[in-house]
């Protein structure tokens, strides 16, 4: 099968992107409210735009599913 398809026609711009992010090159001031993690968990809407920070990810995935969002997990 050689058809070709549009897949930004499933984006309805409901998907986020999950990734762990080191502490460290973080701005000093989300550093000092880390209280010590050395990872966080971001969600970034699909611009890349950081929306969210926690500290663990499944409280990512359950972040973003509380607000009707599809979270994707980043490697």
């Amino acid at each position: 099968m050689q058809t070709k398809f549009d897949f930004k026609s499933l984006d309805d711009g409901r998907t986020v992107y999950v990734r762990r992010v080191a502490t460290a090159d973080l701005p000093l001031d989300v550093q000092e409210q880390a209280e010590g993690a050395e990872q966080l968990y971001a969600v970034h809407n699909a611009d890349g735009e950081r929306i969210a920070l926690v500290t663990d990810r499944k409280m990512a995935f359950i972040l973003a599913r509380q607000n009707d969002l599809a979270p994707v997990a980043v490697h």
